[in-house]
């Protein structure tokens, strides 16, 4: 997810909290430890600064967000705000341990993936279901705090529960339409992979048969419309292209498949489920005139 919907995954878990027995400071050492580790797992953005061999497209979202990285770092949040609020009560920690839980959980859902199993598995996995940006998941966050201004009676950690409540439901729906529309896809293709749509319900299914890869929107209520076929290299001899571009053997390794670009001009790979307009921003290649 993006950085504002994780500081909001944050604050929503602050709020469910039951708070009325807390002095102040404990408060702000729970709001602290709510939204530092609603953002801690993606700490890894560091590593691009020491990135010397094209590895940081691996690096990102790699250990740092593996489940089990999940207690070690729940430790240190919770010694981190110890340190800083002298405050160590345990509900802090159980704080500290569902806020990460919470990011590494739902950077799964969209298309870039985590590697949640590192270090057993370098395996990104991805489901594909919900967008990096859910404006579904920030408009039940905004009600929330709607609520709470206008219903006073109402205990604001309740509000926060059935929010957050409202929001599993949500991904849990998305990713059963993902599903089954995946799951219908297995007829067409030999490798699938999904990306949703910033539409509720509606996503795009990139398919992969032999050279042909298509990238289809689709929904369950309007079915599946082809609206762009790309042909992949795929007999290209991609040696040179990963020795002079390492950033190209990382994506290949990176993605759940890629298509090749092999013409007079160029000799690369690009991820076709972030194609758009023509192009793929995750495009990484080398000219071929510069290797004559």
């Amino acid at each position: 997810m993006d950085s504002i919907t994780h500081t909001l995954f944050g604050l929503t878990i602050y709020k469910a909290m039951d708070k009325q027995e807390m002095n102040i400071k404990e408060r702000r050492a729970l709001l602290f430890t709510a939204v530092v580790g609603s953002h801690l797992p993606d700490s890894d953005v560091v590593s691009k600064f020491f990135d010397s061999e094209g590895l940081y497209q691996m690096w990102h979202r790699g250990i740092t967000h593996s489940i089990f990285m999940l207690p070690f770092m729940a430790i240190a949040l919770f010694a981190l705000t110890a340190l800083i609020f002298n405050v160590r009560d345990k509900r802090i920690f159980y704080v500290s341990l569902f806020s990460v839980f919470v990011h590494i959980t739902s950077d799964l859902f969209n298309a870039w993936g985590t590697g949640y199993l590192e270090p057993f598995s370098s395996i990104r996995i991805t489901f594909g279901t919900i967008p990096i940006i859910d404006f579904v998941i920030w408009g039940l966050i905004s009600s929330g705090f709607i609520l709470s201004k206008l219903k006073k009676q109402w205990k604001s950690s309740f509000i926060f529960k059935m929010v957050l409540l409202a929001i599993t439901a949500h991904i849990v729906i998305q990713s059963g339409q993902g599903y089954i529309l995946y799951q219908q896809s297995k007829n067409y293709y030999e490798q699938i992979a999904l990306s949703a749509s910033f539409l509720p319900g509606h996503f795009q299914i990139i398919g992969k048969k032999g050279e042909l890869v298509e990238i289809s929107d689709a929904s369950l209520l309007s079915g599946r419309k082809v609206k762009a076929s790309l042909i992949s290299k795929e007999n290209a001899d991609l040696n040179t292209l990963f020795t002079k571009n390492p950033k190209a053997k990382t994506l290949y390794a990176w993605s759940p498949f890629v298509v090749v670009v092999d013409n007079d001009e160029q000799l690369g790979i690009y991820d076709p489920r972030f194609y758009r307009n023509g192009q793929s921003f995750l495009f990484e290649y080398i000219d071929k005139n510069d290797i004559k």
